[in-house]
């Protein structure tokens, strides 16, 4: 049984008052609680719509922190979540328990145990959860339930000052004081946030709040399924914007002969088939954000056109005399760089410098040390919604298996070995309550520049067994040899593709930033001339 002096209650209320920023208190709070009381697990999670949050534990597996919980899918969350007042469940209780699987001194179902939640309210508002459990049955029943209800009014607090610290810290409205949350259905359905607590993603996030409620043109650059949109989607939905429409245009799939009525719109007649009116993306996005995704791809021409829109605020639909005022905030995107196009001619260098007023940096997954494991947490959830299963986990050794690979394709790539790891799971764990994702069910994950170099080892080895050593000019002569025929395959292609290098590197399988630096070490260029 687990009694709490007033000394430890005192010891609380100092700790929390002595702790300077947001993660200290969390912490403090954390290690104070489990001071206090005997337990073998702690969690402290935010409220939002009907979403719960961990935003910090002690004694759960850290995947944990990058799950979110729909309160109407845990039934323990849903009765915390509608008291006003701690609750005990019964160590015999029936409800599925949320964290089953996921204590890290525990392997598998939870057995009988003990169970308790403090609902955090603040001006009568419930801003999230402290829950509790203990691996000993009844451990809690002696406390008395005014210590609980001093301790929940503490954690609320501490949870409020962190909030409004918060929101001082980034200019946020007072009105939206704990909106750090999906707020909009469509923001939700498509997933809004950005997971990550790795230094590189801390600094990524700072950056967005610096310049979020600005109306700088942003451009967002890096390689290919970093989460570029999601960065431009972030940004919209923290600036002052965010009630205004965010206009997608994916520039690499606009026809060449389109551009101009796709971006600025046209009225009936102005050409063959334009049988009514039409707005452009720029007048749709009027009052909110237009977000140019893989901004490279544009062709010269419409990239004076848009720059024109850019430097006036002002658009002409094609067959209209009467140009428009627009007031629409550029964000642009590119896993090229634009410096180095512009510098070579292949993008307009006054577009560049319109676009690139506040540039920001999209991290490889490779440099984000220490996120895999929380994004792995988040898909696992992603993905235990949308098969419909119980309760679904990653075990540690699949986690360690993931965090060697350097993934080459990113966060999207880390979000589908995911998905086909946990369809692969439930495949062999069919009658399991709790399916645990293994190391076999992630798969092969060999790094490229590792394979490569065992390829090229165990080839020297070979040569050496059974031919002479290949001379040096013979090598070079190889090397000649495949480039001239990569020279003459990718030329005969773009020809084809009438010089779109999007088209020519989806028909090559290569990415377009590949194809582009081998372009240009071959010293293949694409000349558009008028006649």
């Amino acid at each position: 049984m687990s009694q709490i002096s007033s000394t430890a209650i005192i010891e609380l209320a100092l700790d929390l008052a002595s702790s300077l920023n947001s993660k200290d208190r969390f912490d403090r709070l954390l290690d104070t609680v489990r001071k206090a009381i005997s337990c073998d697990a702690v969690a402290l999670l935010s409220f939002h719509g009907d979403i719960l949050t961990p935003i910090a534990l002690q004694g759960l597996s850290r995947d944990t922190l990058g799950r979110r919980f729909y309160v109407a899918e845990h039934p323990r969350f849903a009765a915390l979540c509608q008291s006003s007042q701690p609750i005990r469940f019964a160590a015999d209780s029936t409800l599925p328990d949320p964290y089953d699987g996921l204590l890290i001194d525990r392997e598998g179902d939870l057995p009988v145990h003990s169970c308790m939640g403090l609902p955090l309210y603040y001006d009568d508002k419930l801003l999230g959860l402290l829950t509790i459990d203990s691996l000993t049955p009844h451990e809690f029943e002696d406390i008395p339930e005014r210590t609980l209800v001093v301790i929940s009014a503490m954690a609320a607090a501490t949870l409020n000052t962190a909030f409004l610290i918060e929101q001082l810290e980034s200019r946020a409205d007072h009105s939206q004081k704990v909106v750090e949350e999906l707020t909009e259905e469509a923001w939700k359905r498509d997933g809004g946030e950005l997971i990550g607590e790795s230094p590189i993603m801390y600094q990524l996030k700072e950056e967005l709040n610096i310049v979020a409620n600005s109306d700088f043109n942003i451009l967002i650059y890096g390689e290919t399924g970093v989460g570029k949109e999601l960065v431009a989607r972030t940004l919209h939905h923290k600036s002052l914007r965010q009630h205004g429409p965010m206009v997608y245009v994916n520039c690499a799939a606009l026809p060449e002969n389109l551009i101009e009525s796709e971006l600025f719109g046209h009225v009936k007649g102005a050409f063959t088939g334009a049988d009514k009116d039409r707005a452009g993306k720029f007048s749709l996005a009027n009052g909110g954000t237009l977000f140019l995704d893989e901004i490279g791809e544009l062709p010269l021409a419409a990239q004076s056109k848009i720059l024109r829109a850019i430097q006036s605020n002002e658009i002409q639909p094609v067959g209209q005399d009467e140009v428009e005022q627009v007031d629409v905030r550029i964000v642009a995107a590119t896993n090229r760089d634009l410096k180095e196009e512009a510098e070579d001619g292949r993008f307009r260098a006054d577009l560049y410098h319109r676009l690139s007023v506040y540039p920001i940096r999209v991290p490889r997954l490779q440099e984000r040390v220490g996120d895999v494991q929380v994004l792995s947490g988040y898909f696992v959830e992603q993905t235990r919604r949308k098969l419909g299963l119980g309760q679904l986990k990653i075990t540690a050794e699949a986690v360690s298996h993931l965090e060697q690979y350097n993934w080459p394709g990113n966060v999207r790539e880390l979000e589908h070995v995911i998905s086909r790891a946990a369809l692969k799971a439930r495949a062999r764990q069919k009658d399991k309550a709790i399916i645990a994702i293994e190391k076999q069910d992630c798969g092969s994950l060999v790094n490229l520049q590792l394979n490569e170099l065992s390829n090229q080892h165990t080839m020297e080895v070979s040569s050496n067994k059974n031919t002479e050593k290949i001379s040096e000019a013979a090598l070079l002569n190889l090397r000649d040899e495949t480039e001239k025929f990569q020279r003459q395959l990718i030329r005969n292609v773009l020809t084809e593709e009438h010089g779109n290098w999007a088209a020519t590197a989806r028909r090559l399988s290569t990415d377009r930033a590949n194809l582009n630096r081998i372009a240009k070490r071959l010293d293949i260029k694409v000349v558009k001339s008028i006649i």
